[in-house]
C-alpha cells in the first residue's frame, strides 16, 4: 500500500503533578515537606529518514501520542520524563497544520463546503532532520518548594501543564532532479528501466504504473541524477480524473519536466494532440509548474510512422529539445544520457 498524504493528531505528553509529602521517619517524626516535582511530557518529533519511502506507517496508526511524566515522589524524587514520540518520514514530507482541534472536527470540516485550513508548517527535505510536532507539558512542582519560615508544612502543589496537541496533514512530494510526464502507455516505465537501476511493473496496456518511483541515472565522471515517473495523466487529470491528478504533487520539486511522446500513435492518439493535452493540464494544475524547463522524448522510434511523425513534430516545435528514442530497443538513449547529464546531471555524493 502506497500512501503519500495523511491526517494525523499529534498529542505531546502531559507535565506529572507534583505532590503533597511529609517526611516521615522513626527518629523523624515530624520532618518537613519532602514531595518531590512531576516529570515533564515527551515531545511529538517527525525526523527525515531515507530508508522510509512513503507515509504508511501513519496509516495504520494515525495518532502520534507522547507519553505523560510521572507525578512527583516522596523524598523528593522527581517524576519519570514522558516518552518521546518519533515518527519517520521520507525526504520530501511537507507538513501542514489543520485548524481542527482533533480528528473528528477535521473530517468534518471536509465534508462540508467551508474545508479544512492549511497552514504550511516545514518542508522536510535533509537525511536526519527533525521537527517538533508538538511540546510537551511542563512537570508541577511538589509542595517542598512552597516551605517558608512562616509556613513549614504547606500542602500547596503546582500541577502539571497539558501538552500542545494538532491536527496535521503530512503531504509526500519525491525530491527528484527531472520527472516522467505522459499518458498511459507511453513506454514511461520502460523507459525508466532502461536508464536506471529501478525496474518497475511493465506492461502493455494502460495504468501499468500505480505509484510514482524515483529512480538513479549514473553518467560518466561520478555524476548522476534522479528521475521520477509518475502515473499516466489523461485529458482532465487536473479536475481529478484518472489515476496521475493524484500524484502531480511528486513533479513540482522537479527542475526538469520531460514530456515522454508515443510517437507512434498506437493507440490512436495525435502526438501533437498528446503534447498540447499534457501542457494544459499541467498549467491548470500549476501555474508555476508549466514554467519549469521542459523538453520532449520521442518514444516508440521503432514503430512504423513514427519518422513521419517526428519530422511534424520537429516542424512544430523547433526550439524544444526532442530526442527521439526506442525504450523498448533502447536506442537513442546515450543523447538521451548526455542531454540529462548537461540539463541536470550533479556530482555523486560517493
Amino acid at each position: 500500500m502506497f500512501v503519500d498524504h495523511i491526517r494525523v493528531l499529534a498529542k505531546a505528553g502531559d507535565g506529572g503533578h507534583g505532590i503533597v509529602s511529609f517526611r516521615r521517619e522513626k527518629f523523624v517524626p515530624r520532618g518537613g515537606p519532602d514531595g518531590g516535582d512531576g516529570g515533564d511530557g515527551g515531545y511529538v518529533i517527525l525526523k527525515v529518514c531515507r530508508n522510509t519511502d512513503n507515509l504508511r506507517a501513519f496509516a495504520f496508526n494515525p495518532k502520534l501520542l507522547a507519553g505523560d511524566g510521572g507525578h512527583g515522589q516522596t523524598y523528593k524524587r522527581h517524576g519519570k520524563k514522558g516518552k518521546t514520540f518519533i515518527g519517520k518520514v521520507p525526504p520530501g514530507t511537507v507538513v501542514y497544520q489543520s485548524n481542527a482541534a482533533d480528528m473528528a472536527e477535521a473530517a468534518e470540516l471536509e465534508r462540508s463546503d467551508g474545508g479544512v485550513d492549511l497552514e504550511p508548517v516545514i518542508d522536510l527535505t535533509d537525511e536526519g532532520q527533525e521537527h517538533i510536532l508538538c511540546i510537551p507539558g511542563k512537570g508541577g512542582k511538589g509542595n517542598f518548594h512552597f516551605r517558608s519560615s512562616t509556613n513549614q508544612a504547606p500542602e500547596e502543589v503546582k500541577l502539571g501543564t497539558e501538552g500542545e496537541q494538532g491536527v496535521f496533514y503530512l503531504e509526500l512530494r519525491r525530491i527528484a532532479d527531472a520527472g516522467f510526464v505522459g499518458f498511459p502507455n507511453a513506454g514511461k516505465s520502460t523507459l525508466m528501466g532502461a536508464l536506471s537501476a529501478n525496474k518497475p511493473k511493465i506492461g502493455a496496456y494502460p495504468f501499468t504504473t500505480l505509484k510514482p518511483s524515483v529512480g538513479v541515472v549514473d553518467f560518466p565522471g561520478f555524476q548522476r541524477c534522479t528521475i521520477a515517473d509518475i502515473p499516466g495523466l489523461i485529458e482532465g487529470a487536473s479536475e481529478n480524473r484518472g489515476l496521475g491528478h493524484e500524484f502531480l504533487r511528486h513533479i513540482t520539486r522537479c527542475h526538469l519536466l520531460i514530456f515522454v511522446i508515443d510517437m507512434a500513435g498506437v493507440d490512436g492518439r495525435e502526438p501533437i494532440e498528446d503534447l498540447q493535452i499534457l501542457r494544459k493540464e499541467i498549467k491548470e494544475y500549476d501555474e508555476e509548474l508549466a514554467k519549469f524547463p521542459w523538453m520532449i522524448v520521442a518514444n516508440k522510434m521503432d514503430l512504423k510512422k513514427s519518422e513521419e511523425q517526428l519530422a511534424i513534430f520537429k516542424s512544430r516545435f523547433p526550439k524544444i529539445d526532442i530526442v527521439p528514442i526506442s525504450a523498448q530497443e533502447e536506442t537513442g538513449l546515450d543523447e538521451l544520457r548526455e542531454m540529462l547529464m548537461q540539463k541536470v546531471g550533479k556530482k555523486s555524493d560517493v
